[in-house]
């Protein structure tokens, strides 16, 4: 079996905001998926040290070819994250139902 490159994961304080903003919304109807979606979080963006190029790349109009990628969390959340040598950067935490047309600016 091949040495696999362990990458270190840094979860950006935008993220971090963006999850807890979630999370409190979510936590209102139940505090329970509020629980769940932060265990989740924390166990994806965790993951990204192995493998994250598995992950396939964030694609839109105004979004630069080749610099994002995402992964899918409980359900409908994504984190979006950068690779810069053996570091992944979670960069936001977004809620897949809501207008992000501010993040293509």
């Amino acid at each position: 079996m091949e040495n696999q490159i362990k990458y270190r994961v840094i979860v950006s304080e935008r993220a971090t905001q963006m999850l807890v903003s979630h999370a409190a919304f979510l936590a209102q109807v139940s505090p329970e998926a509020a629980e769940r979606l932060t265990a989740e979080f924390e166990k994806t963006a965790n993951s990204l040290g192995t493998m994250p190029q598995r992950c396939p790349w964030l694609s839109g109009e105004y979004i630069p070819k080749n610099a994002y990628r995402f992964i899918m969390f409980e359900k409908r959340y994504m984190i979006i994250f950068q690779i810069v040598d053996d570091t992944v950067y979670a960069d936001y935490a977004v809620d897949c139902r809501q207008d992000y047309g501010w993040f293509i600016r």
